[in-house]
């Protein structure tokens, strides 16, 4: 079930967002968490990322969740893997420091078990869980228009509507068990995988013809065999430009999450794995933290646009 949340802009009485991990969609939700008028509390490693939220209007900044724990009714988790949730909520002691019914939005993209093994703990704390993977990029978090893929009880929904009205643009009532969204996400990174795998296979055989890569990017994005992912990624090749919006670990990492399920499922992939096995050539490569688009130049013999080879 697809539900729209409004985006209020009146929040008196919120006590108190705090956002963990500012990378592309956590800056972008914590700024769209400021615009929607929340309380708003950044958390990251990065100071210079915390400067910039903190000039942005948050309320206050921190490299320690724990410094905003008293302050705050809910959470929002947008680092990178289940390791760096569980180390930000058990092994620092933030647990030990939330109130009593903080509830708590994982975001970052782990397998359903690690959902499940998190809500146990959060539940012994007397804390409240909503599995909220998110998609759209770090354009769509900028715009408080990302895509939520959720499970969770009734009450964690309702404890995060100013939340979710703040960052998305879609929210998905996947179910009520946690687990739920994470495994929609895992089946949506396949496909994201998948097609952008295409697309620099795609590219690297017109490359390897001789045939103009722009013209071929033209073709494609004005015809059938054109995916967001092609038209997204495949600029990045054009540009010859590999700064990282969104990694080619993270997707060694969502891949590997993917075929994990499957093999859970006792479920066959004859297109997962061997995208997979792309990602983590490119890794493998030394490319591991270029933009994912860079999967590309595991391709030989070929000439890419700011002279990759």
């Amino acid at each position: 079930m697809n539900e729209r949340y409004e985006k209020n802009m009146n929040n008196e009485n919120n006590k108190g967002v705090m956002v963990i991990g500012l990378g592309s969609m956590g800056m972008g939700a914590a700024k769209s968490c400021v615009k929607a008028g929340l309380t708003t509390y950044g958390v990251d490693i990065n100071t210079e990322l915390l400067n910039e939220l903190k000039a942005f209007g948050a309320e206050a900044v921190s490299t320690n969740a724990s410094d905003f724990a008293s302050v705050i009714d809910t959470v929002l988790l947008l680092v990178v893997n289940a390791s760096q949730v569980k180390h930000i909520l058990f092994t620092s002691g933030l647990c030990e420091n939330l109130s009593t019914g903080t509830t708590v939005m994982v975001s970052s993209t782990i397998s359903a078990t690690d959902a499940k093994d998190i809500e146990v703990k959060l539940k012994e704390k007397n804390l409240i869980m909503l599995d909220a993977p998110v998609s759209g990029g770090a354009v769509k978090a900028a715009a408080g228009e990302m895509t939520v893929m959720a499970s969770g009880s009734e009450k964690a929904f309702e404890n995060l509507a100013p939340v979710l009205g703040a960052v998305a643009g879609k929210v998905y009532k996947i179910g009520q068990d946690i687990g739920q969204g994470s495994t929609v996400k895992i089946v949506h990174q396949l496909l994201a995988g998948v097609h952008i795998a295409a697309a620099a296979e795609a590219m690297a055989l017109a490359a390897r013809a001789n045939i103009p890569l722009d013209t071929m990017y033209d073709v494609v994005t004005n015809a059938a065999g054109n995916s967001w992912m092609f038209e997204n990624r495949m600029q990045h090749v054009l540009d010859g430009d590999y700064s990282p919006k969104s990694m080619v670990d993270i997707f060694v990492k969502d891949l590997g999450l993917v075929s994990d399920t499957a093999k859970d499922l006792k479920f066959p992939l004859y297109l997962a794995n061997p995208a997979l096995s792309m990602f983590v050539n490119a890794s493998n490569m030394g490319l591991g933290k270029e933009d994912d688009s860079a999967v590309i130049k595991i391709f030989s013999g070929i000439e890419l646009p700011g002279g990759d080879k």
